[in-house]
């Protein structure tokens, strides 16, 4: 499965011999500086770049261009090189931005040889940086792991360079950017199968061979090429007649993991095939519902991204052929001007009808999948109202994944993909409790707050119920006691480690006990003894709950949080914030880092969830207990009965 990263965080690699795919919302330069044990690039010969693209281990790309592919073979290089930078840049060509700030997010992954993924890290919150440095690959006990960096320079090229430790800079950064942007060379087209299967899907979709790539409406026949082959935005279960098989293109580095074609293809007038639950590749039928879950979420993208590019192109193609009409002085006058825009219109209205036809027969696919998936969820993965919650057993394994709510989009509200997350947690997890999303400005603050906490006691319980017993430890930071009622049903089913701490000592000794297991854990790793742990650690997985941040933390409070939430998911300790992040602003930028590294939830439905790739927007739901139900108090008695049994 591949890993999310976020900025600081690391990640082994099962492989030495690795791709890293590039897509950047506008032309990059991509290089890699080489560096020594102690972090020292030695000279110019130890960067890789447009100018110089290839050394023993490493080769980049000559041209700059919004998708790239670097070659690392990691066993190939030098002993003496520890550490590979992969550096990107804007080649400050007229009209390109001068700040990454101003186009899309740059996005990097890193897959094996054989394409599968390995981890993916999106560069957020760079504004006039103009350089940056996105990933680092480095030897560590004999091991390589990669880290996502994500440092940008408002200095540019030349400034990231000198600050490897470069002497002449500015001159090196100079031949680069100048190797860099002669004219780009499209990227090398796909297998004939994958280009057929796209070109096929647009004409079936504008009636003319065009297509949208990336939000741009150009001609099929001289549009940027991506890696791979053209985007084919439609999924091969859901086409009238079944095609080729095409190479995955979304995203580039990722597989499509959605189900194996049959061996035959099936008689087109026959339809498409009955929706199975588990259709998907896997071990064991968690694993193949969770990556069902996934295929669907991409193919209603691709779908909405197919039907949104449609209409684009219907829209641009009437205006210039409105202005076409209207450049014609004999068109002014009479009847002439006013048929041939009535038939422009009747033109676009034809191809978005058409467009609004084929995303239609996608989404009765996906609705009737829907339907069959939903109900094979195990618990962790079903929502409120499914009766596998009815029949809660304490689980013998730890689960494959875990929802945290729903996703969809505004051109079918009724299908809600299920927002699924790997296990054990990446990443920690934020309920905004402020005023940022839709609706919150009905409910005062106490109320918004309530609502925050109250979604943090249902994600906790989910994640309690999900572990055997025992193996998932819950505490709560409750400063001021304000969370007192939202926290009546973890405290009287008696599934907290200790009473929710309150006050400034209770804040300092929860996260003094949390921040020294951390350490300990860490050492353990390290060093190969996990049996020397003290026998006073407990040896379950930790989740903090902490309420009303950043309310009784002081600023060495704050520094151990931010400690757990960076170092604390790799060995069992994960963090559930309730916070509004206005109310933390007096602690300024410092906090930035923090709230990117988690990953944000509301307490009501928000439009938050942004997808780099397609560059949709979803509206994410959190998890709903079915009015009246006790469905929650069921399942914390099971929880705390299960421990009881086992003697925890």
């Amino acid at each position: 499965m591949t890993a999310e990263l976020v900025r600081g965080q690391n990640h082994p690699l099962p492989s030495t011999r690795l791709e890293v795919r590039v897509s950047a919302g506008s032309p990059v330069v991509a290089g890699a500086a080489l560096a020594d044990e102690q972090g020292a690039v030695r000279g110019a010969a130890w960067v890789v770049h447009p100018g110089g693209p290839r050394l023993p281990g490493v080769e980049v790309p000559r041209r700059a261009a919004r998708e790239h592919r670097l070659d690392l073979d990691l066993d190939a290089l030098p002993e003496e090189v520890h550490r590979v930078t992969v550096l990107l840049a804007l080649p400050g060509t007229p009209g390109a931005p001068t700040g990454f700030g101003a186009a899309a997010a740059p996005f990097v992954s890193v897959s094996g040889p054989d394409g599968t993924g390995i981890a993916d890290f999106t560069l957020t919150g760079l504004d006039t940086e103009s350089a940056v440095g996105a990933l680092e690959f480095y030897r560590r006990s004999g091991a390589w792991k990669v880290r996502a960096v994500g440092q940008g320079y408002s200095s540019g090229l030349a400034g990231m360079l000198a600050d490897q430790g470069l002497s002449g800079a500015d001159e090196l950064a100079a031949s680069i950017l100048e190797a860099a942007t002669g004219p780009l060379v499209p990227a090398r087209p796909g297998p004939p199968a994958a280009r057929a299967g796209a070109e096929a899907t647009t004409a079936a979709v504008t009636g003319a061979a065009t297509e949208t790539v990336t939000g741009a409406v150009t001609d099929a026949d001289t549009a940027e090429v991506p890696p791979g082959g053209r985007i084919d935005y439609a999924h091969p279960r859901r086409r009238a007649t079944p095609p080729a098989p095409a190479a995955p293109a979304f995203p580039p580095g990722r597989t499509h993991t959605h189900g194996t074609p049959p061996s035959a293809p099936p008689d087109a007038r026959s339809g498409p095939a009955a929706p199975v639950a588990g259709d998907a590749p896997g071990h064991s039928m968690d694993e193949r519902l969770y990556h069902q879950v996934w295929g669907m979420f991409e193919d209603l993208a691709r779908s909405v991204a197919a039907y949104r590019g449609a209409v684009d192109f219907a829209g641009a193609r009437l205006e210039a052929e409105l202005d076409r009409v209207l450049a014609d002085p004999r068109n002014r006058i009479g009847g002439a001007g006013d048929t041939a825009r009535e038939e422009a219109r009747a033109k676009r209205d034809e191809l978005v009808a058409r467009a609004r036809e084929a995303l239609d027969r996608d989404l009765a696919q996906l609705l009737a999948e829907a339907g069959v998936v939903e109900p094979a969820l195990p618990a962790p993965c079903a929502g409120w109202d499914n009766p596998v919650w009815h029949a809660h057993r304490d689980p013998s394994a730890e689960p494959w994944a875990l929802r945290l709510g729903d996703v969809r989009l505004p051109e079918c509200p009724e299908l809600r993909i299920p927002l699924l997350v790997r296990l054990p947690l990446e990443r920690g997890l934020w309920i905004d409790a402020g005023r940022s999303d839709p609706g919150a400005d009905l409910l005062d603050g106490t109320d918004l707050k309530r609502l925050a906490l109250e979604s943090a006691v249902t994600h906790a319980v989910r994640l309690l119920a999900a572990y055997p017993a025992g193996e998932m430890s819950l505490q709560v930071i409750d400063p001021a006691g304000t969370g007192a009622a939202a926290l009546v049903p973890l405290v009287r089913a008696g599934v907290l480690a200790g009473p929710p701490a309150q006050g400034v000592a209770g804040v300092e000794a929860v996260l003094d006990r949390l921040t020294r297991r951390v350490d300990l854990v860490q050492m353990a790793v390290r060093a190969g003894a996990a049996d020397a742990l003290p026998p006073d650690l407990d040896p379950a997985a930790q989740l903090l709950v902490v309420n009303d941040f950043p309310h009784g933390f002081d600023d060495r409070a704050v520094t151990r949080l931010r400690y757990l939430a960076d170092e604390g998911p790799s060995v069992g300790v994960h963090l559930l914030l309730v916070a509004d992040q206005e109310e933390a602003s007096a602690y300024g930028p410092a906090l930035a880092p923090f709230w990117r590294g988690l990953l944000r939830l509301t307490p009501l439905a928000g439009d938050h969830l942004a997808d780099p790739w397609v560059r949709h927007v979803w509206t994410y739901e959190p998890p709903r207990v079915p009015q009246g139900s006790r469905v929650l108090e069921q399942v914390l008695a099971a929880v705390a009965d299960a421990r009881r049994a086992r003697g925890r």
